[in-house]
């Protein structure tokens, strides 16, 4: 089965419609698979709800789909490095699901391992655990989460070998594995694609058996988030 698509937009192609459950990897514009999301973005789908810890930033990432009002709902723990996300969410034109981070994290393995809930403290006695079942386990109280499996994940890996299997590249790993298992199709974006075999089974991240669909993309753009500068005396 040749998973390797010529472009981001064909490898989309049939499998993304409006009111979609979708996932993002990344954190922040750390490991984002930015060919996917423009092409994403080019589709003109509408109607997502999109699970991602945030939204990019403004007009870049998943910020384009804010941008263009393709998103509906966000699933996410975080929203403060994005205006337009805290804009059409304080003037209601955008649903929001806050969810903590290790708890966002936890859903989408649990998704992928078949797992349809499980219990946690985090949250418990906030805002995150109101409408949703709490029970007493050795006299602590939990709070249910249900796991996640978005139709499609769109995921950003370093290498993958012909065959799906990943190399993810020190912090840009982050959701990427999460988001690849979780979803029901998961396409991925590398930077190289190898032979299969060319890899150490033990070096391997995340197995191919995960990714449905491959798409090259040699020179991302990789913006930095931030950049802080520390001015030393006589430089």
């Amino acid at each position: 089965m040749n998973k390797i698509y010529p472009s981001a937009a064909e490898a989309l192609k049939g499998i993304v419609h409006d009111g979609q459950l979708l996932a993002v990897g990344g954190f922040g514009l750390c490991g984002i698979p930015e060919a996917l999301i423009a092409a994403l973005r080019d589709t003109g789908v509408k109607n997502l709800t999109v699970i991602s810890n945030n939204a990019g930033v403004d007009g870049f990432g998943l910020g384009q789909l804010l941008e263009t009002r393709q998103i509906k709902k966000m699933i996410s723990s975080y929203v403060g490095e994005n205006k337009e996300f805290e804009r059409q969410y304080l003037a209601g034109e955008l649903e929001l699901e806050f969810t903590p981070q290790g708890t966002l994290a936890e859903k989408l393995r649990a998704g992928g391992a078949g797992i349809p809930a499980f219990f946690t403290r985090t949250g418990v006695g906030t805002l995150v655990a109101e409408g949703k079942e709490t029970r007493e386990f050795d006299g602590h109280t939990y709070v249910m989460e249900r796991g996640l499996v978005p139709e499609v994940s769109l995921v950003k890996a370093w290498k993958a070998d012909k065959s799906g299997n990943l190399l993810f590249r020190r912090t840009a790993r982050n959701f990427n594995p999460a988001v690849a298992m979780a979803g029901r199709i998961t396409v991925v974006e590398v930077e190289e694609i190898v032979e299969t075999g060319t890899f150490d089974p033990d070096s391997v991240h995340l197995p191919g058996i995960y990714v449905h669909r491959l798409v090259l993309n040699t020179t991302p753009e990789k913006r930095i988030e931030k950049r802080t500068i520390t001015e030393k005396a006589g430089v």
